[in-house]
């Protein structure tokens, strides 16, 4: 199974562990790093998780996340495609890099969209190609 974790998923564990939903998503992505590390699922990388990671102001968040680039199976650049696509779904409100990260998962024909943003979350309905989840949800499904 193709999975594909945005930037706000990689670094989910770096932000403000005080609070539950954090905490649980943080811990519930660091799982799903592991089923990757286990090749249980395969992990996609993109030209735009790579930009977004290197302008990381935190070096040591930056390095940690960079070291998943070897791990990941497939990684999609751009491509006219993808840039159509991404256009599109901006019409849904969606900032451009979020929607680059989603037409390149659509691209590399992912099952699955991994965020912990919830601007993303709440477009799965109108983006059908793709199931965009959050990393706890993700659990669910893989019924863990």
């Amino acid at each position: 199974m193709k999975v594909y974790l945005d930037n706000c998923s990689f670094n989910r564990p770096f932000d403000d562990q005080r609070q539950i939903r954090i905490r649980i998503e943080a811990e519930a992505k660091l799982y799903i790093q592991s089923l990757i590390d286990q090749r249980k699922l395969e992990l996609i990388w993109s030209y735009i998780l790579e930009y977004e990671n290197l302008v990381n102001p935190y070096e040591f968040r930056q390095m940690v996340i960079q070291k998943w680039k070897k791990k990941a199976i497939k990684q999609v650049h751009e491509n006219e495609q993808i840039l159509k696509m991404a256009e599109q779904f901006t019409g849904y409100t969606l900032k451009a890099k979020d929607a680059l990260h989603i037409a390149c998962a659509i691209e590399a024909k992912c099952e699955y969209f991994i965020t912990t943003d919830d601007k993303i979350l709440n477009k799965n309905s109108k983006i059908k190609s793709i199931e965009i989840v959050n990393p706890v949800d993700m659990l669910d499904i893989l019924e863990v």
